[in-house]
């Protein structure tokens, strides 16, 4: 007796593994159409803009000592000459300095605009995956997950553009 249960359930309990649902999105094809994306750039773009105009002033300040160094360096005495010389190596690690604070903080600040929005569409995955009663739904932006089959999974991203507000 005890066999035929056992195999019973040896025959059975691969049935149950297939009827269970697998889904997959592309959350690449749902980013970029959310208004906060959107907000996200445009912050991004004023962000830019204001390091670019200063950094751009840097450097003509920077362009306007130099200039003015090069033409008078053979009439200046020497401790004037090493002063400015100075100024002109302190000036060009200035800029320096404030482009990799740029770039940093331009890298902190998207990351920091992202990380709400990666959290909005996690929850939206969340509840179709509830929802529907999907074990698992494979992102699959990114080639992080190598293979998905189309055909052995459905695709959510649309129930998950719906869940946002998406059209």
């Amino acid at each position: 007796m005890k066999k035929t249960i056992i195999i019973a359930l040896m025959a059975i309990l691969p049935f149950g593994a297939f009827a269970q649902k697998f889904g997959h999105v592309n959350t690449s094809d749902i980013i970029p159409l959310m208004s906060e994306y959107k907000a996200a750039q445009a912050e991004m773009e004023e962000l830019i803009k204001q390091y670019s105009e200063e950094l751009d002033y840097m450097q003509s300040e920077y362009q306007k000592k130099y200039e003015d160094y090069s033409k008078n360096r053979e009439t200046l005495p020497e401790s004037i000459r090493t002063r400015r010389e100075e100024e002109i190596m302190e000036s060009r690690d200035k800029i320096q300095q404030y482009y990799e604070n740029c770039e940093m903080n331009k890298a902190q600040k998207e990351q920091e605009l992202m990380e709400g929005i990666n959290t909005k569409v996690l929850k939206a995955i969340q509840a179709v995956g509830e929802e529907g009663a999907y074990v698992c739904i494979f992102n699959i932006a990114g080639g992080v997950v190598p293979f998905v089959s189309s055909t052995l999974t459905t695709d959510v991203t649309e129930e998950v553009k719906a869940k946002l507000g998406i059209k």
